[in-house]
């Protein structure tokens, strides 16, 4: 049986549909992350049937797809209006539709997608649907796309048909359903054969990241881990161009003179191992500061669906920080912040953060325009906030500067310039320090985890919050001990 995956799977890459059905073992295993989206999208398209009210469900689990596909058959044949996971198969192709209207035995297809845009894929995923309904010989009058509208903002409660837009695409469906036979037909033949020779590309990373990436990149093409793949600020399609020329390592780079100024910096570090150090801007970096500097970072989480007055789909919420104070003489304090779990953490972390950062005084992020961004949210929700807050974005300073410009390179940074990558090679012995961290390793994790805490045991839940405040202490800890290099640099 071929289900949409699967066909999807085929269009952006026939060898990942051949591996995926004959050599499963070779693939990744989807990640914690790739799991938690998958859930959010399933509640999202739950939600979404409320649209569409009193419709009866094809419940995934209990039953067979055969048993699925009778009961959907009886259903239509009863006339119900509304079906949620109606599931149909022709010709070895199963599908199972979001949501089914009926109009007297005309159908409209409803897929919905937690994403706040249309992409691509889409059509591809809802034309297949089209394909096997009226193959079937059902009569399909309508197909649309349902997705959240990023400019909705919540307020007292949840307005589903606001947070919603529905997109008709029948006219896009019509046009590619000519194609999906012998697409189809294509894949089939290539399933009975051997695996298919076909070379890494671009199709690799769209319309999704695949997950023989490892199996077809490091066994295969004996890609290394790092590669003229992982010059920066270089398009995927130049990157395929130096690959293609035979050109794998960056130091096998002969002519440098297409390459901006940043390039050159990371291919001249690879090819001598040498730091490259332009002492003339970071002294003027490190004049421009002021003490006491204090340290700052947040940690952020979203929600596809906002739960509280004035967030939006996907809004970065804030719901901690960590400050450490600098005083310039060795001198050091440590200053935290973390939301109680379960509730709109906005108000208390800003009222806290303007308590601990006093007005005037430098302040100091790595990657300033997130903090920055975070900061100018809050000032607008909070009106008795606003000004403290702003001044607070109004003193900031970047330690992200040094790096980005690369006025301070290492080999050892790989061409990224993110505080895990710089703070290993100017601070040794902090090369494993968040690798050494217990359950919260990178801020993913921590804003994957903090929605949850309030659904886990009470021991499970203080274990969590340790470690998240251990985590955030190391961001800004990270900051300070690399500040304190680059002064050792311009001395």
């Amino acid at each position: 049986m071929f289900s949409k995956s699967l066909y999807i799977r085929g269009l952006q890459c026939p060898k990942s549909l051949w591996l995926k059905k004959k050599k499963p073992e070779v693939l990744e295993q989807s990640s914690q992350s790739q799991i938690n989206l998958f859930v959010s999208g399933q509640n999202v398209g739950i939600l979404a049937q409320s649209l569409f009210p009193n419709g009866k469900t094809i419940d995934f689990e209990g039953s067979t797809f055969d048993e699925k596909i009778k009961q959907t058959q009886e259903w239509l044949l009863g006339e119900e209006a509304l079906i949620y996971e109606a599931t149909f198969c022709f010709d070895g192709v199963l599908v199972m539709v979001d949501i089914l209207q009926n109009n007297q035995g005309k159908l409209t297809l409803y897929e919905v997608k937690s994403s706040t845009g249309i992409k691509e894929v889409y059509y591809d995923d809802l034309a297949l649907q089209v394909y096997v309904l009226k193959g079937l010989g059902y009569e399909v009058e309508g197909a649309y796309i349902i997705h959240i509208d990023n400019q909705y903002v919540f307020d007292e409660t949840l307005e589903v048909e606001k947070l919603f837009k529905q997109v008709s695409v029948y006219d896009e469906i019509l046009r590619r359903l000519r194609k999906i036979p012998h697409q189809i037909q294509k894949f089939k033949e290539m399933l009975q054969g051997n695996e298919p020779q076909i070379p890494i590309g671009l199709q690799c990373f769209s319309p999704y990241e695949c997950d023989g990436v490892e199996y077809c990149w490091r066994k295969q093409a004996k890609i290394p881990q790092y590669s003229v793949f992982d010059l920066a600020y270089l398009k995927m399609e130049e990157k395929f161009k130096l690959y293609h020329q035979g050109v794998i390592r960056i130091d096998e780079i002969e002519n440098e003179q297409s390459f901006s100024y940043k390039q050159k910096i990371q291919i001249q570090g690879e090819k001598t191992q040498q730091k490259h150090i332009d002492l003339p801007q970071i002294k003027n970096f490190i004049k421009s500061l002021r003490y006491p500097i204090y340290h700052l970072d947040f940690e952020t989480f979203q929600q596809a669906v906002p739960q509280w007055r004035g967030i939006s789909p996907y809004q970065q919420i804030p719901f901690q920080y960590s400050i450490h104070i600098d005083y310039g003489n060795g001198r050091v304090e440590h200053r935290e912040f973390l939301a109680k779990e379960g509730e709109d953490p906005r108000y208390a972390l800003a009222q806290s953060l303007v308590d601990d950062i006093p007005k005037g005084v430098m302040t100091m992020a790595y990657n300033m325009a997130f903090e920055k961004g975070v900061i100018a949210k809050l000032a607008r929700e909070f009106e008795d906030l606003r000004e403290p807050l702003l001044g607070i974005a109004d003193c900031m300073i970047d330690l992200m500067k040094p790096f980005e410009s690369k006025a301070y390179y290492d080999p050892k940074m790989k061409g990224k310039h993110s505080i895990k990558n710089v703070l290993p090679s100017l601070v040794l012995q902090m090369e494993d320090a968040y690798k050494n961290l217990s359950l919260i390793h990178h801020g993913g994790e921590a804003m994957e985890v903090f929605p949850r805490l309030h659904l886990m045991p009470e021991a499970m839940r203080e274990e969590y919050k340790k470690a998240l405040l251990a985590y955030c202490e190391l961001d800004t800890l990270a900051m300070v001990k690399v500040l304190e290099k680059l002064r050792e640099v311009a001395d």
